[in-house]
């Protein structure tokens, strides 16, 4: 094999995308990898101007137009690129410059990584993480209450056969309410125990049963904005508690958009296949993922990091249970939620793979 023809062969294989980019900034060549990354063809971005794919105005690319001034190479970490489409990447990515024909006129080699796809991983590998440890205090939490409650509500109620006051059986009766009441609380907080009862199940007639009940509760004052992918299959699913999971986020943010009194409140509700997904450490040939959107104002960013803890909530009257009850469901799945707002669009995605694992 010829020497140049080894050389385009190997770079036509990395999994690193590179660009070669001239002293105007025009691509003057680009591997497949860069190809996926842009989402562009070679035969088209061949010439084009690299601001055309790139804020090169973001101080994060100043490196690059550094590296072909001053002739020394530069190294930016996490730096974001805009495909057409308006599809955003992060990436960390080195500037090399390069004389390929002694002429004295310098173009740049630019190897970009994208870091997205790691990212995420870290971060939802630290969610289940924290979910899972979450669980365990609970149910550690739940033992040491459930266990006296049951003494004090036992003794109440003996108390009170013996008691021939009326006034004074009202106070016992205080004390077994109470104690129902917390008992419930902690059963809350503890999610859904029973085993799975998974049915083949079409994931848009769970979404749509969510939207009956919630217009049924808020009497259809907010419109929903719905974008299925019809070629979903069927999936193996607890019905009953994937409803309570989507109906938990869905109310949220009616709660939200009413009490931020939105003008044009709308709800969008947006169905996905994701192939070759991972899912915090595995990796599901088939992800079916729903997007739940909002224009309300947004969740607080000092909650956004502890969002499914439970006993976290935005509203001074929310309990903070739905979300980490929405969170134990989906994990129960093998899947996961995940949140990203700011003021004016908050999106809840969740993520359930399309096989089943055999130990389930």
């Amino acid at each position: 094999m010829e020497q140049d023809n080894l050389y385009t062969l190997l770079l036509n294989n990395l999994t690193t995308a590179v660009l070669l980019i001239n002293d105007e900034l025009n691509i003057e060549f680009i591997n497949p990898a860069a190809e996926a990354l842009l989402k562009v063809s070679g035969t088209r971005a061949l010439g084009q101007t690299l601001s055309r794919f790139i804020d090169l105005q973001d101080e994060s690319w100043q490196v690059l137009l550094n590296a072909l001034k001053e002739g020394v190479t530069y190294t930016q970490r996490q730096a974001m690129i805009e495909a057409p489409g308006h599809q955003q990447s992060m990436v960390d990515y080195i500037a090399t410059p390069v004389d390929l024909n002694d002429s004295g006129r310098l173009s740049v080699m630019v190897e970009m990584q994208p870091v997205d796809r790691l990212l995420r991983i870290a971060r939802e590998e630290s969610l289940i993480s924290t979910q899972a440890t979450s669980r365990s205090l609970i149910r550690g939490l739940a033992h040491e209450i459930k266990n006296p409650l049951g003494g004090l509500r036992g003794a109440a109620q003996l108390l009170a056969s013996e008691l021939d006051s009326a006034e004074l059986r009202d106070y016992t009766e205080v004390i077994i309410e109470e104690a129902d009441r917390l008992r419930n609380l902690v059963d809350r907080m503890l999610g859904p125990r029973k085993p799975l009862q998974r049915i083949n199940t079409n994931i848009h007639e769970v979404i749509e049963r969510v939207v009956t009940l919630v217009n049924a509760e808020y009497s259809q004052w907010i419109s929903f904005e719905r974008d299925y992918d019809p070629s979903i299959p069927d999936i193996a699913i607890d019905r009953e508690q994937m409803i309570q999971a989507l109906l938990n986020v869905v109310r949220n943010a009616m709660e939200a958009l009413q009490a931020a009194s939105v003008e044009t409140p709308h709800i969008g509700l947006r169905t996905r296949v994701f192939r070759q997904f991972t899912i915090g450490v595995e990796r599901h040939k088939l992800v079916c993922c729903i997007e739940i959107t909002d224009n309300g104002p947004g969740i607080a960013a000092d909650i956004r990091e502890s969002l499914f803890m439970p006993m976290i909530s935005g509203r001074p009257d929310g309990t903070g249970l739905g979300l980490s009850i929405t969170q134990s469901i989906l994990n129960q799945h093998q899947g996961l939620v995940e949140c990203d707002s700011h003021e004016g669009l908050t999106r809840f995605s969740m993520f359930l793979p399309l096989e089943t694992r055999n130990d389930q």
